[in-house]
């Protein structure tokens, strides 16, 4: 898993499984919040075999995210 944090979000690489394997996701959370984080799928269309995998794809996109806007979607 890897993290990166902004000014008042972090976000995290995350996995999300589905029927025909795992996708790629990052969550994102305020800092210092309560609840759940909301999770984004990134590399909409491709799924990988094992969670670890797509774990790795999602932290390499975790490195592109530039911030996260105030509703907690992902500014590239």
């Amino acid at each position: 898993m890897a993290r990166k944090a902004f000014e008042h979000f972090e976000a995290v690489s995350a996995v999300v499984p589905g029927e025909d394997g795992y996708h790629a996701a990052i969550a994102v959370k305020a800092l210092g919040g309560s609840g759940a984080p909301t999770f984004h799928k990134v590399l909409e269309g491709q799924t990988f075999k094992t969670a670890h995998e797509a774990d790795e794809a999602a932290a390499k996109e975790l490195t592109r995210l530039k911030d996260v806007k105030e509703d907690a979607d992902l500014l590239w």
